[in-house]
């Protein structure tokens, strides 16, 4: 059985955050503001992988209402996610995700993005497809307010 997911996730960009992408911290003068490290790479893929396995979302799983949760390194989230559909005997195929920031620049960390994750989640690291795009100087993205993130993944039985 082959099933897709897609997922979504945005967080707005502050001052005197640490900036967490796909598992690693890059040098910037904004981090990402949420209930955890707010990884918003990382979150778009666990939507994704949650979707595709029809459990939800994250959430539902990892509430911003949680002192369990309450800072937690996305990469836990990821592992857990990856643990979950494990246990309905899913494993991944492939995912293919989209950064959308106007800075820092994103494709010079792909690959170590693309190398932690596949660390964490267990799988080969061309299983994952990361891009960055900007909008142009459009919206709340481009005016540096926030970033987003898309993600899809398949998975198989």
């Amino acid at each position: 059985m082959i099933r897709v997911g897609m997922g979504y996730d945005v967080h707005k960009l502050v001052e005197g955050r640490d900036l967490w992408l796909g598992g690693i911290k890059i040098n910037h003068s904004l981090g990402l503001l949420g209930h955890s490290d707010a990884d918003v790479l990382i979150h778009a893929i666990c939507d994704a992988i949650l979707g595709a396995a029809n459990m939800r979302d994250i959430g539902y799983h990892f509430p911003d209402t949680s002192e369990a949760t309450l800072n937690m390194d996305s990469k836990i989230i990821l592992k857990k996610t990856v643990e979950l559909i494990s246990g309905k005997g899913y494993h991944i195929g492939n995912i293919d995700a989209t950064v959308c920031a106007e800075r820092p620049k994103i494709n010079p960390h792909v690959p170590e993005m693309r190398k932690c994750m596949a660390e964490v989640m267990g799988i080969d690291e061309d299983q994952i497809s990361i891009k960055a795009t900007t909008t142009e100087k459009l919206g709340f993205t481009g005016r540096e307010e926030g970033m987003s993130a898309y993600a899809v993944c398949l998975i198989e039985k």
